[in-house]
């Protein structure tokens, strides 16, 4: 990382505790959280609910702020949807996204941020298949919160993903010199979307 270097993390609320998750957050010493779930609400979970959430952050003293509009995983633009499926490829090119990420590495800069969605996993949600990459393209070091409290920087789960897919390439012996690492991981990274990102059933009737 270089000095001076903006970090933003990330986490899943999964189905813990509000006062998990913010310990989760303390032990990070993070103050903020941008909350990019497109739907901030949980039936099962509803001490995650909007409203709640963000006055139980700020009882442990970290701000809230929502951003699932901007940088959510299901945007209402029709031409973000192939066959029903957002592609985020597509998302990630729309004014509205762009502005949501400014306001993201803007607070950056005034806090220590985490980008906070519903997936235990961050390898199956799209704050890191969509915004995690749209930070690093802008310089922005990003560092994955577990359920366990383990961190994981992102060029470290890039590389679980690509053995995921068994993309991994380390020998440069599989896909030959012209492919570098860059492709593979934007090739994992479209191969995980298709198998994660949002479908809209009506959508997709339609189209089938």
């Amino acid at each position: 990382m270089k000095t001076g270097e903006q970090t933003v993390h990330t986490i899943g609320h999964s189905n813990h505790s509000l006062e998990a998750l913010a310990g989760l957050l303390a032990k990070q010493r993070i103050n903020a959280v941008a909350d990019v779930r497109s739907a901030p609400y949980s039936r099962f979970n509803p001490q995650f609910n909007k409203d709640v959430l963000a006055k139980g952050l700020g009882d442990h003293g970290i701000t809230y702020v929502y951003l699932g509009r901007e940088l959510g995983g299901r945007v209402d633009d029709a031409q973000c949807y192939e066959a029903g499926q957002i592609q985020y490829d597509r998302v990630a090119r729309t004014r509205t996204f762009h502005e949501g990420l400014e306001r993201l590495c803007n607070g950056a800069r005034k806090y220590r941020l985490a980008v906070m969605c519903a997936e235990k996993e961050p390898l199956d949600c799209h704050r890191t298949l969509l915004v995690a990459p749209a930070l690093e393209r802008a310089g922005v070091h990003v560092v994955h919160i577990h359920s366990d409290g383990r961190t994981e920087t992102n060029l470290d789960a890039m590389s679980r993903l690509l053995e995921l897919h068994e993309l991994d390439d380390r020998q440069g012996v599989l896909f030959g010199p012209e492919r570098t690492r860059e492709d593979l991981v934007a090739e994992a990274v479209a191969l995980q979307a298709k198998r994660v990102a949002y479908v809209d059933e009506a959508v997709s009737r339609r189209t089938v």
